[in-house]
């Protein structure tokens, strides 16, 4: 199981932005292993969230574990079945730690998107 994390530039830190996050950590829950991804669409003119949504289903993510997420990002992973979840405070470790002992909520509201405003 697979589960990507928003991250900042720190990349300790939960990044309030899905979309326009400057990496992903993804960390997979049966290897322990884990690695940070430069996110193709933190820069993008528009679409940063479904591009985001592409990405992490293009790397198998399971579940996402995210401060906030976009209407259209959220689509994107309602379609390929990923679990959504609700970031606790934004140290990514201890969202992590929390997700593993079923102490994360799943995100259940969407905001609709910023469309290019950074």
């Amino acid at each position: 199981m697979k589960v990507m994390i928003p991250m900042d530039e720190d990349r300790q830190n939960v990044c309030v932005s899905f979309g326009r996050a400057p990496f992903f950590m993804l960390h997979d829950i049966d290897t322990n292993e884990t690695t940070f991804l430069k996110n193709p669409a933190a820069d993008a003119a528009g679409g940063a969230g479904t591009k985001s949504a592409q990405f992490v289903v293009d790397h198998g993510a399971d579940a996402i574990i995210t401060v906030r997420c976009g209407e259209n990002a959220a689509e994107v992973c309602n379609a390929a079945e990923i679990a959504i979840y609700k970031a606790n405070g934004t140290d990514a470790n201890a969202n992590l730690a929390a997700w593993k002992e079923n102490k994360l909520e799943k995100l259940t509201h969407f905001h609709a998107g910023f469309h290019g405003i950074q």
